[in-house]
């Protein structure tokens, strides 16, 4: 255990930044998961929903610095594909 302030207090921030950062994947993994539901079922139009709503989610934790830009683009372009490829 820390014994300076400014340490106890990282310690502290850092706990709170790794429980938001955890609600914000679990988050954005619901949403995936609803597209990849989605495109099982081969439900073309609840795919395309479940895209726009998983799209914004996942640019979301990008802007909040959660995942890289380049990773937010990876998994909005898999599952564009995905969707597209049941159409």
């Amino acid at each position: 255990m820390a014994n300076i302030k400014s340490a106890k207090k990282r310690i502290l921030v850092n706990e709170t930044k790794a429980a938001r950062n955890k609600a914000i994947k679990s988050k954005v993994k619901t949403y995936v998961k609803k597209v990849e539901t989605a495109v099982a079922n081969k439900d073309a139009q609840a795919a395309a929903e479940a895209l726009k709503a998983a799209t914004v989610e996942i640019n979301k934790a990008g802007s909040k610095g959660v995942y890289h830009k380049n990773t937010c683009s990876r998994k909005i372009s898999r599952l564009a594909k995905a969707v597209n490829g049941i159409a």
